[in-house]
């Protein structure tokens, strides 16, 4: 099965979705909900820059290492 028709929700299915989040959470706490999501998705990605740029940083020491011992060689 294609992931990508997993997550394509359209027409009644996006509808039913909607009316269950709002009978869960009710009208006042939707916006909470959003914004924890969204501080939830920020955090994620500035945990994953952080981890990228030591991954980047940790590959450059690493070549830069290869690169001084073939020269002292």
């Amino acid at each position: 099965m294609d992931t990508i028709l997993l997550f394509n929700f359209f027409g009644p299915e996006m509808l039913v979705i909607m009316f269950a989040i709002l009978l869960l959470f009710g009208g006042k706490k939707i916006p909470e909900l959003m914004r924890g999501i969204g501080k939830g998705i920020r955090e994620f990605n500035s945990a994953r820059s952080t981890i990228e740029s030591e991954l980047k940083e940790g590959m450059r020491e690493q070549e830069r290492l290869e690169e001084e011992k073939k020269e002292s060689k």
